[in-house]
């Protein structure tokens, strides 16, 4: 009877492990991809920047703003 138990309960045992294992990898990958859209986000305001000076270049060229 208690071989029975030992038996079930080693089933389960190896059944969470396997889950875990699957849980860790899935964090892995989430991490990653948090970390990719991070460095998307951080890179944001520095492309507005970069935008905002070629459109005043551009309405400079074109006069559609006075000139300091």
């Amino acid at each position: 009877m208690t071989g029975d138990f030992d038996n079930v309960a080693l089933e389960h045992l190896r059944a969470i492990r396997s889950d875990i294992g699957g849980l860790k990898e899935d964090m892995r990958e989430v991490k990653s991809r948090l970390g990719t859209l991070e460095e998307q986000y951080a890179s944001v305001p520095r492309r507005l920047d970069r935008l905002d000076e070629r459109v005043g270049r551009i309405e400079r060229r074109l006069e559609l703003t006075p000139t300091p």
